[in-house]
């Protein structure tokens, strides 16, 4: 590998044509959430959690949309001890979700079971759901979704990356520019 092969890895995934389409219908259904006073929830593993922070974070301060990231220390550890890690994440949807808000969950293999069953939690409570998946496109978080941004590849950087440049897309798109001032 040299940096012009890996360089063209994100060339080949930013060029995929499904993906301005599937930008564009959550960029819709994040603007149908925000007119109507719902919510943006996100969730994530690891990296994954902090991506889920850092939209959050630009989803309500440029997006002008409700958003809440899953990734308080307190909140893990005392839903992951009380009803196993692998259900924290759905007993956090059954606290704080609205139903008609939207939920973002982020997985790089699409495997991880508290996100899948947070998937799974979220179309009972009537979330629309969207994943943000990579390696394998048939994995169980895309299937339990309505809407799967599946990265074609197998290395976390690459899945990560992409994920991050799809979501600030979403964003810069909510706000109708790609340049804007973040102050105030």
């Amino acid at each position: 590998m040299n940096v012009q092969s890996y360089l063209s890895e994100y060339t080949r995934l930013l060029a995929d044509p499904e993906a301005p389409v599937l930008i564009a219908k959550l960029k819709t259904r994040i603007a149908e959430a925000r007119a109507a006073g719902r919510k943006l929830m996100l969730a994530g593993n690891g990296a994954s959690a902090s991506i889920a922070s850092h939209l959050a974070t630009d989803f309500s301060k440029q997006g002008k949309v409700r958003a809440m990231a899953f990734n308080d220390a307190n909140l893990i550890t005392a839903l992951g001890n009380d009803c196993g890690y692998e259900n924290w994440i759905a007993k956090a949807l059954d606290f704080y979700a609205d139903r008609g808000d939207v939920l973002i969950l982020i997985s790089s293999s699409g495997k991880s079971p508290n996100v899948v069953k947070a998937a799974q939690r979220g179309k009972e409570l009537g979330l629309y759901v969207a994943a943000f998946t990579g390696f394998a496109k048939d994995n169980p978080l895309g299937a339990a979704s309505d809407i799967n941004f599946w990265v074609d590849s197998r290395s976390y950087n690459i899945v990560e990356c992409t994920h991050m440049i799809w979501l600030t897309a979403v964003v810069d798109l909510l706000i109708g520019a790609s340049e804007y001032s973040v102050s105030g």
